[in-house]
């Protein structure tokens, strides 16, 4: 399973951006697609998720200002950042959690990663 991430790039406080994140290769079910960031010097951290059933949960950080989605038909994640601020500046990780048949457990599989700078 591979993970292609786009959109990162450099935008200026309060601007905005789409991250996009698209999965291919052999699975039957993706169960959760995700966004997680790691800033210079930091843990890597959880953005947003979304489930097969279309379940969202968010950092507390950027409730209000990120929408993560999912296009099914097109395995592909999206994060839409608004209201950028200079601590979201970060490398941005698409992750899935998947399963190749419904008998064999979940497993993970992380994008590249894409670089996001936000400047003041």
């Amino acid at each position: 399973v591979q993970l292609q991430a786009s959109g990162g790039g450099l935008v200026q406080v309060g601007g905005s951006l789409r991250l996009s994140c698209a999965a291919s290769g052999s699975f039957a079910t993706i169960n959760v697609m995700g966004w997680y960031r790691q800033g210079a010097g930091k843990q890597r951290e959880l953005v947003g998720t979304v489930t097969s059933g279309d379940s969202k949960k968010y950092a507390d950080s950027v409730k209000g200002r990120f929408t993560i989605s999912r296009d099914y038909a097109k395995n592909t994640v999206y994060l839409q950042m608004n209201s950028l601020k200079p601590e979201d500046t970060a490398v941005y990780y698409c992750h899935i959690e998947y399963q190749t048949s419904s008998f064999t457990p979940a497993r993970d599989s992380w994008g590249q990663g894409t670089l996001v700078t936000v400047s003041s």
